[in-house]
């Protein structure tokens, strides 16, 4: 599958985050920049499970999902990878990245519930996310930009690397 520009410019409209742990904007990722096949599935799959509904513990797509068990879920049905089930054992993995340097496929992590590293989603491109956000709701894409999760945000993560 190649890289769809046009599909994520029709989705993802172009943004800045200011993150606080490292009170740098999140730069737009270079057009040119070679993209790997793989993180692109992964994100496409990613967006193709928008909507399906919240449910804690949740690991499925017939069931629902709850944060972590959605990027376990994704991880899993594109590359293969087994996650670990909280989203605080997840932000132990990988190497540890500044907002300027997120690229599709990336983590990103969030304080929803009090204490650090509580949440977690899939980083898009162009300041967006998608994730298993809570009770009563699905699967979605957010503003990183939103100032609900600019005061959230508690880093991010690169689990595998590529020819990026």
């Amino acid at each position: 599958m190649k890289f769809v520009p046009l599909l994520f410019a029709l989705l993802l409209a172009p943004s800045v985050c200011l993150a606080e742990e490292d009170a740098q904007p999140v730069q737009q990722e270079e057009a040119a920049a070679p993209q790997d096949e793989s993180l692109n599935d992964l994100a496409f799959y990613a967006l193709s499970l928008t909507g399906t509904p919240y449910r804690y513990g949740g690991n499925s797509p017939e069931t629902g999902f709850d944060c972590s068990g959605f990027v376990r879920h994704v991880f899993h049905s594109t590359l293969g990878i087994e996650l670990p089930r909280s989203s605080r054992e997840i932000k132990e993995l990988g190497e540890r990245i500044t907002p300027n340097e997120l690229r599709p496929g990336d983590l990103v992590f969030y304080n929803t519930l009090r204490r650090a590293f509580s949440h977690v989603g899939i980083y898009l491109g162009e300041g967006r996310f998608v994730h298993s956000p809570s009770s009563g709701g699905g699967i979605r894409v957010e503003d990183m930009n939103q100032g609900y999760w600019q005061k959230r945000f508690n880093g991010a993560r690169r689990i595998i690397s590529s020819s990026r």
